[in-house]
């Protein structure tokens, strides 16, 4: 009989089955997106990842769960504007030049490194695109023409645009002052690229005159290096033990400076010795009290992180080499009363991961201080997933002290579309509409509008701050500046999906740059997930040598097997800790789903719908239940419980019990059932199988595709039905018997394995719960029970009594005999 062969032919699911998907989506244009569609639009500002390097299995999953959000609001109903971008933008790939090349930027024709910074992205990009594909993300194309580039002329001429409005508006201006300095990435960075590592150092007691006393000042300090910089000595007001000195002078020891000892609330008593040296700069309090007190700050640290000729004979050593050659002229000279070891925070920079210094320089800062009250009441209007993450960004908003340096002394960026006569000096902006490049450019005008000077303009060469480019992601994609109608459409966008470890920067200037450009939130929704971590919980990285790559696991267990076991492992915003035995744990039920699959597709679908059975009215009644609870899970963009519980209902509920339950009914070979009855059951494993698979389908695209092809729509993608809602007419009371169900049919197996049997061995003689006889004709095939009997027999002597355990807090009592 034909219905005895499987529509599906290959034994079991395999991996490579997913790259013949893809071909097919590409084909046949599956996620294209429609512009003049009458569907709402749902727009995806997915994170433009930096074309520098490959990504680590953390960055496979964070994709692939944004994906995920795709995938849902498609088969919502949504027509989903879900572009992929790259990020080619700034530092990382100019260090990357740096290294593979052997050469420095600052001795490089600008128009060479570009060149070669250019070169070195394309190659990454299309490593980037591959596995993006590779991991089944449904963006709209993947063409090269179709990819956004933040290093494009179009991006960057809205870039420029923007800034030029800014600057309009008079939220630009120019200062000289302290800023976070990498010296090895040589360029300021802004606050939000600032993170902070515990070091070990030394605490160094250092011993310092008083000028009118005479007297020994001891002074704790972990920058001795720095004493050269020291504009003043500050101690408590209520510090007694330094009453007398207030407004008498401090001898710098080494230098023989002398800097006036200032009563002020900074000085922490309990700290060293309560006497404390402000210097240009050691750290953020120093650059605050320099500027509080009006002190004139000496440039101790130059842009390469060495000492400057107000060093004295430090002079050219790096910073470290002058504190410990410094700290070995005190101990000469009987300076260094003692040093203590201590733990101390020490600001890093985000790419380097080098100490940064402070040191001021003229700088083009964007005004955020003033907007600060505002943004905090505009993220109300936007909701988060998950719900506590939003307070991250509160947290940021509120630390923010200090307006945004937005120039960059770096090659590889959007540069700043300012000119400067060379007569008044003053700046001139062009007209927008186009992309300048101003260091190999003349301006668009040929006469100063401040002076009327015709004698030239010199062109600025510096770049903005990389987030200033990536900052306005979500209004590119909406075609800001390019299409007003269509912007007016889509705008807000509706989703920004990113990492919590980017909420201070990409996230907090997108809504910021936003704000100031247009009024109003940049996003509707905001999505942050966790990292993934390696076994140990540690984060992973090259230094630590602990970095996953995901090829090898697509290759032994395919992309499906690595988006389930992500989405199962951890709720959203929650770490995930790596584990490959759970990877392969996910491969085996997408083994076993594809099993399911293929014995159903051994039945026909029936042509109109049977009277079901109780035992359909039952799992129909549990699916029911997984709809609504995965649909939950859907609505708050979390993926653990739509993917933990239908793989639980799958393999624990529908293939363990049901499918057990209806076999004898489906084939029906000795004909104890009615034709209805078996239609009956094909039409439940088929509805339960198209239910299931369409739950899945955001979470595992490829298996669930190939499964719905072959078995229900040929020509049509799974990912473009509409996702399965709860249906009234599967409500049922018959839900309250699974526990009782899944636990006497467990017992009667253990019962014949423990006796030898085969699970066809027939039971003579069973008594089962009451709330069971709805079931009793399929339970009775299934068991192959004989004598099947309710509540407890009057004469039990030759029966087997077990007790079952439903739930934690009840038990029940059956008899089997065989």
């Amino acid at each position: 009989m034909s219905i005895l062969k499987p529509k599906l032919k290959e034994k079991r699911w395999k991996p490579e089955v997913e790259e013949e998907i893809i071909k097919l989506w590409e084909k046949e244009q599956t996620y294209k997106f429609n512009e003049e569609t009458e569907k709402p639009i749902y727009s995806v500002d997915t994170p433009p990842p930096y074309a520098s390097g490959k990504w680590h299995i953390g960055g496979a999953v964070h994709y692939s769960q944004i994906d995920m959000i795709a995938r849902y609001r498609r088969m919502q109903g949504y027509e989903v504007l879900f572009p992929f971008g790259v990020d080619r933008n700034g530092l990382p790939i100019e260090v990357q030049v740096e290294k593979q090349y052997n050469i420095r930027m600052r001795e490089t024709p600008r128009e060479k490194f570009i060149k070669l910074c250019k070169g070195l992205l394309d190659k990454y990009e299309g490593e980037i695109v591959s596995l993006a594909k590779r991991l089944g993300l449904s963006c709209n194309s993947f063409k090269s023409e179709d990819i956004y580039r933040t290093d494009s002329p179009e991006y960057r001429k809205i870039t420029q645009e923007t800034f030029i409005e800014l600057w309009k508006k008079g939220l630009v201006y120019e200062a000289n002052r302290p800023n976070n300095w990498c010296p090895v990435c040589h360029t300021t960075i802004a606050d939000a690229e600032v993170e902070y590592k515990e070091v070990e150092s030394f605490l160094n007691y250092i011993k310092f005159k008083v000028k009118e006393t005479g007297e020994d000042l001891i002074i704790a300090t972990t920058r001795p290096e720095l004493l050269c910089a020291c504009g003043c000595v500050i101690v408590h007001p209520e510090d007694d033990r330094y009453k007398h000195l207030h407004g008498k002078t401090a001898i710098v020891p080494i230098y023989g400076i002398e800097v006036p000892i200032i009563p002020h609330k900074e000085a922490n008593p309990e700290f060293g010795t309560g006497a404390v040296m402000i210097c240009s700069y050691g750290d953020y309090g120093d650059v605050r009290l320099f500027r509080e007190l009006k002190l004139k700050p000496t440039i101790a640290i130059n842009v390469d992180g060495k000492m400057t000729e107000a060093a004295g004979k430090y002079a050219g050593l790096t910073v470290q080499e002058a504190r410990e050659q410094i700290i070995k002229d005190l101990k000469e000279q009987g300076l260094l009363i003692k040093q203590e070891k201590i733990v101390h925070r020490t600001p890093i920079c985000w790419r380097s991961k080098d100490p940064i210094e402070f040191i001021a320089m003229p700088e083009y800062y964007l005004k955020q201080i003033e907007f600060l009250e505002d943004l905090l009441k505009i993220i109300d209007k936007i909701k988060f997933y998950p719900p506590h993450h939003k307070q991250l960004l509160i947290n940021w908003i509120n630390s923010v002290t200090t307006d945004w340096p937005i120039s960059r002394r770096r090659y590889y960026g959007t540069e700043i579309p300012l000119w400067y006569c060379k007569e008044c000096g003053k700046p001139i902006t062009p007209p927008p509409g186009k992309y300048y490049q101003p260091w190999r450019e003349d301006p668009p005008i040929n006469q100063c509008p401040h002076c009327g000077s015709t004698k030239g303009f010199k062109g600025e060469t510096r770049t903005f701050d990389t987030w200033f480019d990536s900052g306005i992601s979500q209004l590119v994609i909406l075609k800001y500046k390019k299409d007003p109608e269509f912007f007016k459409k889509a705008f807000p966008c509706s989703i920004r999906p990113q990492g919590k470890d980017i909420v201070r920067t990409w996230l907090y200037y997108s809504i910021l740059r936003t704000y100031q450009l247009l009024k109003s939130p940049a996003f509707r929704e905001i999505w942050i997930s966790g990292m993934v971590v390696d076994e140990k919980g540690e984060a992973m990285s090259k230094s630590k040598g602990n970095i996953v790559m995901p090829e090898p696991l697509i290759k032994k267990y395919g992309v499906d097997a690595i988006r389930l076991w992500g989405s199962m492992e951890a709720g959203l915003g929650s770490d995930i800790r790596f584990s490959e035995q759970r990877v392969g744990g996910a491969y085996k039920f997408l083994v076993k789903l594809w099993n399911i699959a293929r014995f159903i597709s051994t039945f026909p679908i029936p042509e109109k719908t049977p009277e079901l059975t109780a035992t359909d009215q039952w799992i129909l009644g549990e699916l029911n239940k997984l709809i609504r609870e995965a649909k939950e899970g859907y609505e708050k963009l979390d993926f653990q419980a739509p993917a933990t519980k239908t793989r639980s209902f799958t393999w624990e509920i529908f293939a363990s019990h049901y499918i057990e339950l209806v076999k004898s009914r489906a084939y029906n070979r000795e004909e104890k059932f009615t034709e209805e009855e078996q239609q009956a059951a094909w039409y439940t494993l088929h509805t339960v199988l198209k239910t299931i698979l369409k739950l899945l389908a955001p979470i595992t695209p490829f298996i669930t595709e190939k499964i719905y092809r072959e078995l229900y729509s040929p020509n049509k993608s799974i990912h473009l039905e509409k996702f399965p809602q709860p249906n009234p007419e599967w409500e049922t009371p018959l839900t309250e018997i699974t526990l009782i169900l899944t636990a006497v049919n467990s017992a009667i197996w253990k019962y014949k394995k423990d006796h030898g049997k085969a699970l066809r061995t027939p039971i003579s003689e069973a008594w089962i719960p009451q709330e069971l006889k709805p079931v009793e004709k399929d339970l009775k095939e299934m068991h192959q029970i004989q004598n099947l009997n309710y509540g407890a027999p009057k004469q039990p002597q030759n029966l087997q009594k077990i007790i079952i355990t439903p739930t934690k807090t009840t038990t029940q009592t059956i008899y089997l005999k065989l």
